[in-house]
């Protein structure tokens, strides 16, 4: 059979294998082969799917920059299965709905192999459940932190490269102790993130003697003055802002106005420069909280630092970004130690190549390259990530890390210590 594209005629030959189709393509007097169906020696595509237009719009495009960091020095060493890896990316918007549709749309329409991300726990999780475990394509989250997500029916293809918020409520308990609170008053949003955090912080808090009063509020409300004064009533002397920052600057502001807090402790998702300008820089100067760290300096940091400030010319005011890296990193390694952009193959090789029991390597495009040689040879490796060490347990859990206490300092965010954790 012969087709015609463009003026140039395509000679289709005879199916060799089931998972082989050659195709002979002559353009003037060129010929080129392409081998490749059904997963074999294909273009592997990435997919960034996080939130660009919503109330955690500032961390898309800062996050896609250690994406694109990866993919960077991943290409620099050969591709995979002799391919450039290729990008594409998705608006989460902060929206389970979106979010699944998008996911679809990528692996679907642009074709995505692998998905890193989304940010949010709530959207991770209905990917995870609607789209990524039924097509069999790895997701690795680089921000998702819900407790709720370690038990989740995901049929292996769900990890996240970022700490579960089972070690970030510990940490936040201590922290709260050590500044003298004995009541305080939790205000989560009605989420997974939230309620996870919120949960394990309380009985964090109150077995080490504290107590601790939870409220929820929905995301869309126009205020949360009926949850702030529900809230106080208990006597609780700080508020624990459990929730994101478009949020947060509203009830903060009313809290402050209606004299009921003007203390208060943050989290991950609200360590925000956003926030510092809605709320103004006098409000939080003090006040600490806690997120998922990198724990002492050591070669790996070194080595992604010194490739991303060379890259972009500073080194990235918002997390994740490390995390997205590593993500990224560990879905190309895996593809290329089997030979395939077959979803089920990379997911099985993932906590192979990153966490395994083979020669560790470094982040930059030195450390990504002998990462690269070692798999095509056929040797073990174990990607020692940017982040953190990448050694997932059976649920796709990071089993080893740190969480940083942070602090609102002079208009700037400021890490004061990390702290290792180790999860069961």
């Amino acid at each position: 059979m012969f087709y015609e594209i463009g003026g140039d005629l395509i000679s289709l030959f005879k199916v060799i294998s089931q998972k082989t189709i050659v195709i002979v393509m002559t353009f003037s007097m060129i010929g080129f082969l392409v081998v490749g169906c059904g997963g074999e020696k294909e273009q592997l595509k990435i997919a960034f799917l996080a939130d660009f237009s919503c109330p955690f719009k500032e961390y898309g495009p800062v996050i896609q920059t250690g994406v694109e960091l990866a993919i960077d020095h991943i290409n620099a060493a050969g591709g995979i299965n002799g391919f450039d890896v290729l990008l594409v990316t998705g608006d989460s918007g902060l929206d389970a709905t979106k979010a699944t549709e998008e996911a679809r749309r990528l692996i679907d329409i642009e074709g995505a192999h692998g998905i890193v991300g989304p940010l949010a726990s709530t959207a991770t999780l209905a990917v995870s459940n609607s789209v990524t475990s039924e097509r069999k394509i790895p997701l690795i989250s680089p921000s998702a932190s819900s407790a709720s997500l370690t038990n989740a029916k995901d049929n292996g293809y769900l990890f996240r490269s970022t700490v579960s918020d089972s070690a970030q409520g510990v940490i936040l308990a201590d922290l709260a102790k050590s500044e003298g609170y004995r009541d305080v008053g939790i205000l989560y949003e009605n989420s997974p993130y939230g309620q996870g955090l919120a949960e394990v912080f309380k009985a964090a808090f109150e077995k080490i003697g504290g107590k601790a009063t939870i409220a929820s509020y929905e995301a869309k409300a126009a205020s949360y003055l009926p949850e702030l004064k529900a809230l106080s009533m208990n006597g609780s002397e700080v508020l624990v802002a459990v929730g994101y920052p478009t949020q947060a600057a509203i009830f903060i502001n009313e809290a402050l106005e209606n004299k009921i807090y003007d203390k208060f402790l943050f989290v991950d998702g609200t360590k925000s420069t956003d926030l510092i300008k809605a709320v103004g820089t006098d409000v939080l100067e003090g006040m600490k909280g806690t997120a998922v760290g990198v724990g002492p300096v050591s070669a790996a940091t070194k080595a992604w630092d010194a490739a991303y400030k060379t890259k972009n010319g500073y080194l990235p005011k918002i997390g994740y970004v490390k995390e997205a890296y590593d993500a990224t990193i560990c879905l190309a390694l895996a593809a290329q130690s089997v030979g395939s952009t077959d979803g089920a193959k990379i997911a099985i090789a993932l906590s192979k190549v990153c966490g395994g029991d083979g020669e560790k390597t470094t982040p930059g495009a030195a450390g990504v390259k002998s990462a690269l040689t070692l798999v095509s040879d056929g040797k073990a490796v174990n990607f020692d990530g940017a982040a953190t060490s990448l050694d997932w347990n059976a649920n796709g859990d990071i089993a080893n890390g740190y969480i940083d206490i942070w602090q609102y300092i002079d208009g700037n965010i400021k890490t004061l210590e990390s702290k290792p954790f180790t999860l069961n």
